[in-house]
């Protein structure tokens, strides 16, 4: 069984405070808006550059830039601050924990002899994030498109990932994720059953675009 990353496994907590949080102790006070439209500019060039973090020293060279970019969004006096004091708000406040059914989901299915792959749109710090929420441990691969070259939906970063868990047929894998794009078309792409997990949806709602949709994880174990 194969799963998305973020949204899916894992969650970012509320980043608007806590860059805020973190620039009041560097003596920056921020508000929550000019945290959230600062953020946003950086988010999106992590977005579009992520995939350029290949390895620790693009990893650092990519945070530096994202300071940048987090930096000249910011009003004063968090802008004045220096470039490495604003780095270190931004990689501060850049806080993951594990969704509650993550864990012990994973641990069921891998007891009951699934073989487990993260598929995730990523630079290379991942597999640091999954050590330090503590799920690495509980998977058997985890594919990146930062280290693969490719990106979700390109059907190709889901055949690298069946190919990692020994050449296992796309007929016998399911794809988990919370992106009808990326996850939901791009699985199907390479002809693996997709799962949409949609932790707000109503109950009974019917399934999206024809999948079946879960709103929490231990749902696959039924």
């Amino acid at each position: 069984m194969l799963f998305d990353a973020l949204g899916t496994l894992i969650e970012l907590e509320d980043p608007w405070n806590a860059l805020a949080r973190e620039m009041a102790v560097r003596g920056a006070p921020l508000s929550l808006d000019d945290a959230r439209r600062a953020l946003t500019a950086e988010m999106a060039y992590y977005r579009a550059h992520h995939h350029e973090a290949v390895d620790e020293r693009s990893l650092e060279s990519l945070r530096d830039r994202c300071a940048v970019v987090l930096r000249d969004a910011l009003p004063p006096p968090a802008s004045n601050l220096p470039l490495t004091q604003v780095r270190a708000a931004l990689l501060s406040g850049l806080r993951f924990r594990a969704f509650a059914d993550a864990a012990p989901t994973l641990g069921a299915l891998r007891a009951a002899g699934h073989a487990l792959a993260i598929v995730s749109n990523w630079d290379v710090s991942l597999h640091g994030v999954l050590e330090a929420t503590g799920l690495a441990g509980l998977v058997d691969v985890v594919v990146t498109s930062a280290q693969e070259g490719v990106g979700k939906p390109d059907p190709a970063i889901f055949r690298i990932a069946l190919e990692r868990l020994g050449g296992l047929a796309a007929v016998e894998a399911a794809h988990v994720g919370d992106d009808l794009e990326s996850d939901v078309r791009g699985a199907r792409a390479a002809g693996i059953a997709a799962i949409l997990i949609d932790r707000a949806a109503p109950a009974g709602e019917p399934p999206a675009a024809g999948v079946r949709v879960v709103r929490s994880l231990q749902e696959l174990l039924g």
